[in-house]
């Protein structure tokens, strides 16, 4: 079921240009949830969060991603959420955090970003090259040849890593 009100006051341009969308999903092993998503058809402005329709207990949820079929495995990832990616990342969440249903490889890529973004913005040769050694160990996992855990805490139990290699706290 998909509900859709246009016409909302934009939190950034504050036009009447906003549309809230909320999607209803049934995903296996997770059960149902709702992706809400904001996208002002002004000023480009987007949000998408990730709910459960049941209230859950904090989780602490974390897989060890060591072959190219581990990139297929879902992610649900609540704007309430921490991933971890130990000796690589850690992302908190702030003002700006997005929840969003992808997989592994769709994490990966949105580590590898944040790390690109990380190295064109910074002149210092030192973080250029210790960037590039973590894009190479992300590209590596991403082919099989490497391994790294991922790990989601999430306060609220929104999140989950659906696979039966995924270790729940």
């Amino acid at each position: 079921m998909v509900m859709e009100l246009k016409g909302e006051e934009c939190p950034i341009c504050h036009l009447k240009s906003l549309v809230l969308r909320e999607d209803e999903m049934d995903i296996p092993h997770f059960g149902k949830c709702y992706l809400l998503t904001m996208k002002c058809e002004k000023c480009n402005y987007h949000k998408t969060d990730v709910e459960a329709a049941e209230q859950r207990k904090p989780i602490k949820v974390t897989i060890k991603v060591d072959s190219e079929e581990d990139m297929n495995i879902r992610v649900i990832k609540s704007g309430e959420a921490t991933v971890k990616i130990p000796h690589i990342i850690t992302i908190e969440p702030g003002p700006a955090s997005e929840g969003y249903i992808t997989n592994v490889e769709g994490v990966l890529t949105r580590v590898r970003e944040a790390i690109q973004t990380s190295i064109n913005d910074d002149e210092d040769e030192e973080v250029q090259k210790k960037g590039k050694k973590l894009l190479k160990k992300l590209t590596d996992v991403t082919l099989g040849r490497d391994s790294l855990s991922i790990t989601i805490e999430d306060p609220t139990g929104n999140s989950e890593i659906v696979s039966d290699k995924a270790e729940r706290k």
